[in-house]
This record gives structure tokens, sequence and C-alpha cells, in this order.
């Protein structure tokens, strides 16, 4: 199917491109060439096979939740530089 120079300029509209008369032909070979590949995909008979939503099958990447020890309180204010009522304290950033 070859693309007219119209149809590339309503395309290049619709993308909000600006075509130089270069481009609009250079385009329009290209877009042609990709609707021929597709053309040749249309003529494979595909009523026997499924529809898949992705080429390969997914899997769960994350791992299982575990249960771990954590740090107590004081060992965690052990290393602070200035804490207060089991909390660390910070300097105040405000103008």
């Amino acid at each position: 199917m070859k693309l007219s120079h119209q149809q590339v300029e309503h395309i290049a509209r619709l993308a909000r491109l600006g075509l130089s008369a270069e481009e609009r032909d250079k385009f329009s070979l290209q877009l042609s060439d990709i609707l021929k590949n597709f053309e040749v995909l249309n003529e494979l008979n595909t009523a026997d096979v499924m529809p898949a939503t992705h080429s390969i099958p997914l899997q769960n990447v994350f791992r299982e939740d575990e249960e771990a020890s954590s740090y107590s309180q004081d060992e965690v204010l052990a290393n602070a530089p200035r804490k207060e009522e089991n909390c660390f304290k910070v300097k105040a950033i405000l103008e």
C-alpha cells in the first residue's frame, strides 16, 4: 500500500510534526514499506492461534516475605549524635 503525500502530511499533523518536502518523500516511502510488511502478515492463517497478551510467560520475580529479627530501639539509638526521649533529635530546618 503506497501512502500519498496528503496521507503523510495528515499523519505528521496528528503527531504535531512539521515536515519538509524531502522528509515527506522519505517518510512516505518508509511508511509504505512498513504497511507492505503488515500486508504480508495479513496473508497468514491465524484462525487456530490463541490470542496472547505477552510473548513470554510471566512469573513473579519477588521473593516471599520472610520474618527477620530487627534491631532494638536502644541499638538503633546507640550511635545517634543527639537523642531525646528515645527519638532522634535533629536540627529544625525552617525559615
